[in-house]
């Protein structure tokens, strides 16, 4: 970053700040959802319109919560929680679970999900 010590405070160009556009916004989530077969997943729509997905062997988890995931008055934490990935592990390598907020873009959330995916194998 350029910055100018002859004059007193900070000074810079908006050319050295290096401005750049992110992605925002949820997006559709249907460029996550469309990644999972009928053959090797369940698909869960429930009363909320919230998404559950799992994999048939039960070790696969993908939730999708577009108000938030519910939670009751001790559990404020999760209400912000759009989308829940969780991979259960085995006896001997622990499994994990990954969260993003309602304004996650479904782009990012799909590349998580592809990447996951393509690491899974039939046994």
């Amino acid at each position: 970053m350029a910055l100018n010590a002859a004059q007193p405070g900070f000074a810079t160009t908006v050319a050295a700040l290096r401005l750049r556009s992110w992605k925002l916004g949820a997006g559709q989530p249907m460029d996550v959802i469309d990644q999972f077969t009928d053959a090797d997943f369940t698909h869960i729509v429930d009363d909320r319109a919230d998404v559950h997905v799992s994999s048939r062997d039960g070790r696969f988890y993908l939730g999708y919560f577009p108000n938030g995931r519910p939670g009751g008055a001790d559990e404020d934490w999760v209400t912000g929680e759009g989308w829940v990935i969780a991979v259960t592990g085995t006896a001997d390598v622990p499994g994990y679970r990954m969260a993003f907020g309602t304004d996650t873009p479904a782009e990012i959330v799909a590349a998580v999900v592809a990447r996951i995916l393509v690491t899974s194998r039939p046994l």
